[in-house]
């Protein structure tokens, strides 16, 4: 059958178990999606800002260098199970500086810098989900005390 869009709804009748009706509850709900989109929209600008913000990006430069320093600190030895001769040693010598010094400092810098921009942005998703939270704690409140 086809569906009647004058006729009234089951569902708008019949009352919820917390004794609001489905009409009252449908009157809300504009209301908190817009609550929703704004947090939504406030987070995206301030990610947007921590990321491309002069001082942001000059914070997480330094603080990328700093890490990146303290990795290429630490020195990992290659062990050889069997004596190499002078050569062989002088060529991994070689290509384990080159690398060190050349390849890995790019890489670990982008890869730190990535690691840091995704904490910010967990940080401030973490505030999104706070202020969600405190959002629908806030609606709770007002129908519990809308029905005394």
């Amino acid at each position: 059958p086809r569906y009647n869009r004058s006729a009234p709804r089951r569902d708008a009748v019949r009352a919820l178990p917390d004794g609001l009706y489905a009409d009252d509850l449908s009157s809300r709900r504009p209301a908190l999606k817009k609550q929703y989109q704004d947090l939504l929209h406030q987070y995206k600008v301030q990610v947007f800002r921590k990321e491309h913000d002069q001082q942001s990006v000059s914070e997480i430069t330094s603080e990328c260098l700093h890490v990146t320093e303290d990795v290429l600190k630490q020195k990992y030895h290659y062990h050889f199970h069997e004596l190499a001769d002078a050569d062989r040693a002088e060529i991994i010598n070689m290509i384990n500086n080159y690398t060190r010094e050349a390849i890995l400092p790019p890489v670990i810098e982008k890869l730190v810098s990535r690691q840091i921009r995704l904490e910010r942005r967990f940080e401030a998703l973490v505030g999104l989900t706070e202020q969600l939270l405190e959002l629908l704690s806030h609606q709770e409140n007002d129908k519990h005390s809308g029905q005394k």
